[in-house]
């Protein structure tokens, strides 16, 4: 007589296992993936001619497919980009022809304030690496953060995540964010 093995009865186990995955899907958290928030200006339109744009205005970033750094034709660090970028975009004396021009603004909040006509004009190579992308994006970040919250301590008293929203709004009509970035492109390697 042969012994008969028991048999386990296994028709629940898929809805414990239906349970348990419910069970970590609601209570894992997910990393949520962060990006670099702008708000991009309207396409121009192609009627009305772009304006001319003085030499001194502009401060050229060029990075190339082996993530270095050319600012205005030399080589350039990333250690000090961003204060490279807060001297450039910070207003000077108006007939300093090392930095861009400034001009007079009346601006609601603020009074008469300078404010700069720099822009940062940013190329990037086809190669550049995401990171290197990222890193120089944050830097430029950081430099124009700066120079809002030297602006809104001056006015306001406080640093410019600090203030309100019509102060907010102010301070960055004063410090707009003026990164020209032009379309990646196979460029040597400089």
């Amino acid at each position: 007589m042969a012994l008969k093995t028991p048999e386990l009865n296994a028709s629940s186990m898929a809805d414990i296992a239906f349970l348990l995955l419910i069970f970590f899907l609601v209570t894992t958290t997910m990393e949520v993936d962060t990006g670099i928030g702008r708000k991009l200006s309207p396409p121009p339109d192609p009627s009305v001619k772009p304006p001319d744009i003085k030499d001194r205005n502009v401060m050229n970033i060029l990075v190339n497919k082996s993530d270095r750094l050319l600012i205005n034709g030399r080589p350039g660090d990333l250690a000090t980009l961003k204060e490279e970028v807060i001297l450039f975009m910070t207003p000077h004396v108006p007939d300093d022809a090392r930095y861009p021009e400034v001009k007079q603004e009346n601006i609601d909040l603020l009074g008469v304030v300078y404010t700069s006509k720099g822009i940062i004009s940013l190329k990037n190579d086809r190669g550049t690496s995401y990171k290197m992308y990222i890193t120089v994006q944050d830097q430029l970040a950081q430099a124009f953060t700066s120079i809002k919250d030297e602006l809104a301590l001056k006015k306001f008293g406080k640093l410019y995540k600090d203030i309100t929203e019509r102060e907010k709004e102010a301070i960055s009509d004063a410090v707009p964010m003026s990164v020209s970035e032009a379309e990646p492109e196979d460029v040597a390697n400089k």
